[in-house]
């Protein structure tokens, strides 16, 4: 239920709360007055009221029939008589301001009284004659001649005026008072349940905007207040997750400029250098010159290189990349790749094989091209790392229930413990020596985001001096 609908709900159970509660006030005032003070003759009176008004509403109700002219003949007169003095009761018939018909005696005052109930006034309860108390019903009729008509019945009843006056007092001030104090417990309610849990989150809010995020935001209050406090501590967490973000995003800047700046560095002052040969004659010799020419070239290849990594890196790491995924045969897929690389694996002098341990076709969803630079580039790595007489770099193809397996095994030096946490961070090379590297150091940090953008996993497994085993997961279409 929402705060609107709470509200009203609440106030309208504190008005039949106090309702209820000064029924019971009086109930006990009644029993208090009756019972401890001896005055049961209150309750008695009360109950003799109620009989004598049931009383007059039945002969009105057996004389409602009957039109005025049958009401003014001699027959009606002597039934209504009886019927009136079985029951306690008078009757008086009035017609033109005069009283056509009378049980009872009445002088000029009181026929004047019973005269003005034959308009249009407002119904009393009572009415004093003579003296006394009667309570009375009336039936009214339009004559044809335009004159107006109607039969009063009255009957007399003693009734304690002071006690009853006593016992409205005593009710409206229970009233009141009870309405006061669920009034003041309403309001105790919202304030604990709104107004506190607002002030809070006020607060909270201020807070917010001056860039404090530390503090939590506790759920509490009722309804919407619990919701709104519940989507400022979302906003709050998201705010805070985006500042962490943020941040980690201008340490990576950061050290990504240096990395750059420090691989970038190296190969242009060797272009530099050699050119410079050239230029002051240190290569005297065509074959000199050549030399110095081929090198520097195959420096400029390398920054060439750097930074076409550093683009699709960049691409990959901000999303940008577009995938088309497509069925692919997982076999046929490797036999390809296999193919594609055998022939500077045999200039290299390592052998590569493929090995399908597969028991029935595999197919999962791709983008050919973008992985082609996966396996290329966990391909050029085991190629770089296998420095033994008979090198070996084997591709095994498995399965599982809802996976795809694919391992790239090589026996080559291996990778250290300390290191293989780290081989798939930017810019990370197992060698210590940087300047000697040949590669731009984004290769499987580029191989790890296309997988992962496949939403499969990258793994790696190695024991130095036995070789690495890279391991890539793909679901299974």
């Amino acid at each position: 239920m929402n705060l609107t609908k709470r509200f009203y709900a609440l106030n309208l159970l504190t008005v039949l709360g106090a309702v209820a509660l000064t029924l019971l006030g009086s109930v006990i005032f009644m029993a208090f007055y009756t019972k401890i003070l001896g005055r049961e003759t209150r309750l008695d009176e009360m109950a003799r009221a109620f009989e004598v008004k049931r009383s007059l509403q039945q002969i009105k109700n057996e004389m409602q029939p009957y039109t005025f002219e049958q009401l003014a003949g001699a027959a009606v007169q002597q039934e209504l008589s009886l019927r009136a003095r079985a029951s306690g009761a008078e009757a008086v018939l009035v017609k033109n301001g005069e009283a056509l018909y009378a049980t009872i005696s009445l002088n000029q005052m009181d026929l004047a009284k019973l005269l003005l109930l034959t308009d249009n006034t407002p119904e009393q309860d009572s009415l004093v004659i003579d003296g006394k108390t009667y309570f009375y019903e009336r039936i009214t009729y339009r004559l044809t001649s335009g004159t107006n008509g109607a039969l009063v019945l009255l009957a007399a009843v003693q009734l304690n005026t002071d006690f009853y006056k006593l016992l409205g007092l005593l009710a409206a001030a229970i009233f009141i008072l009870s309405l006061l104090l669920l009034n003041a417990w309403v309001s105790y309610r919202f304030s604990k349940a709104i107004i506190r849990p607002v002030a809070r989150l006020k607060d909270a809010a201020a807070k917010i905007s001056e860039g404090d995020l530390s503090g939590g935001i506790a759920e509490e209050g009722e309804g919407e207040v619990r919701e709104l406090g519940k989507t400022l501590e979302i906003m709050r967490i998201r705010l805070k997750e985006s500042v962490h973000l943020q941040q980690k995003y201008d340490e990576n800047r950061k050290f990504l400029v240096s990395s750059i700046s420090h691989d970038l560095k190296t190969p242009v002052t060797s272009i530099k250098g050699y050119i410079e040969g050239i230029l002051d004659g240190v290569a005297r010799t065509p074959e000199k010159t050549r030399e110095y020419l081929e090198t520097a070239r195959s420096k400029a290849v390398l920054v060439n290189t750097l930074m076409d990594d550093l683009l699709l890196y960049s691409s990959l790491d901000l999303n940008q990349l577009p995938y088309h995924f497509e069925p692919t045969d997982l076999a046929r897929y490797f036999e390809d790749c296999a193919a594609d690389n055998q022939y500077e694996f045999q200039q290299a002098g390592v052998s590569l094989e493929l090995v399908a341990e597969l028991n029935q076709p595999v197919t999962v969803r791709m983008d050919r091209e973008r992985f082609k630079r996966v396996v290329q580039n966990i391909l050029d790595n085991a190629l770089k790392y296998s420095d033994k007489p008979q090198g070996r770099v084997a591709v095994i193809l498995r399965e599982t229930r809802t996976s795809a397996i694919i391992e790239i095994q090589d026996n080559g030096r291996g990778i250290p413990e300390s290191d293989l946490p780290h081989v798939f961070d930017r810019f990370y090379r197992v060698d210590a020596a940087r300047k000697n590297a040949s590669g731009s150091g984004l290769g499987l940090a580029i191989a790890k985001q296309i997988v992962e953008g496949h939403e499969g996993s990258l793994w790696a497994r190695s024991e130095p001096g036995e070789g690495t085993r890279m391991m890539i997961s793909l679901k299974k279409c």
